[in-house]
């Protein structure tokens, strides 16, 4: 396996409410809801970047493909990061995040490495880590 991801899917409740979430609350770009037309079909693709999207897909549809038992969601299980260019931009986007109906979990502060870092949750729990490293090189 080469190390490539194209796709990351989260889990969500509510479909509607979490593109709602993204797209108006954070500005993120998708083309809407597809696969409507099928059972356990709706999905919804955001672009994150070259080659890289978020899908957005109801825990029951991941659990009908999978045939996984449904298991409540745990918000510690895993991290998104959103890596910025300033200490600035972090406050920037966690009230972007908190405006938009995010949990803070976590107010952006100094790390111990360094940098500049604060957590929020989205709709559904899933953990975000929006963070300024003056050691990673944003591209």
């Amino acid at each position: 396996m080469k190390p490539y991801i194209s796709v990351i899917t989260l889990a969500v409740k509510d479909l509607e409410e979490s593109l709602k979430f993204y797209c108006e609350g954070l500005g993120l770009h998708s083309k809407g809801i597809l696969g409507q037309d099928y059972a356990y079909g709706a999905v919804a693709f955001i672009d994150l970047q070259s080659d890289l999207k978020l899908a957005l897909w109801p825990q029951q549809s991941i659990q009908q493909d999978t045939g996984l038992e449904l298991n409540p969601m745990c918000p510690t299980q895993m991290t998104l990061g959103h890596n910025v260019f300033s200490p600035l931009e972090v406050d920037q986007v966690m009230a972007q995040a908190a405006r938009a109906g995010a949990q803070i979990i976590k107010p952006a502060q100094a790390t111990f490495y360094g940098g500049y870092a604060g957590y929020f949750q989205d709709p559904n729990g899933h953990v975000w880590e929006v963070i300024w490293n003056p050691c990673w090189e944003n591209d």
